[in-house]
């Protein structure tokens, strides 16, 4: 159903639903729980995303769970919905409790090995590369740093 809108106008909804929802969670708090996604490919590089909403850094695709949503099938949905490829082996790695504007944030932290070639659904998501860990690319979120020191621990 949402194909059928086409994806710049999507891309538009994308943008004012992130604005509304920063809005709203920096007026009312709360808690809100999702998943990151730190996928490899088979020469162990991690693939990075940029989204069509936000500050346009590199980060680790992933998103929202819905409310009893396991973490292992919500990270898997979100990775084929956003990158229409599977992810083989997930792990659930941890959760970080963190502060996401104005409201409590777990974000559960999976891996696993990407399942053919991520191809960004050009909606959410507008580019995704694999980067060697020592090679990461510039303009990379805040975030990214710390849910890497749990892939090595």
């Amino acid at each position: 159903m949402l194909h059928l809108i086409p994806a710049p106008v999507h891309r538009a909804l994308y943008r004012l639903a992130h604005q509304l929802r920063r809005r709203w969670l920096r007026m009312v708090g709360g808690e809100v729980q999702g998943c990151s996604i730190i996928a490899r490919d088979a020469e162990g590089r991690v693939l990075l995303v940029r989204h069509s909403y936000g500050s346009q850094a590199w980060s680790f695709p992933g998103g929202g769970m819905k409310k009893g949503e396991d973490v292992l099938a919500a990270a898997s949905r979100e990775f084929a919905e956003e990158l229409r490829c599977g992810l083989i082996d997930p792990q659930h790695l941890g959760t970080l409790d963190e502060h996401f504007h104005g409201a409590r944030n777990l974000a559960h932290v999976v891996t696993g090995l990407a399942d053919g070639e991520p191809r960004p659904d050009m909606r959410e998501v507008v580019e995704a590369r694999f980067f060697a860990l020592e090679a990461m690319p510039d303009g990379v979120s805040r975030t990214v740093a710390v849910r890497l020191r749990m892939l090595t621990l």
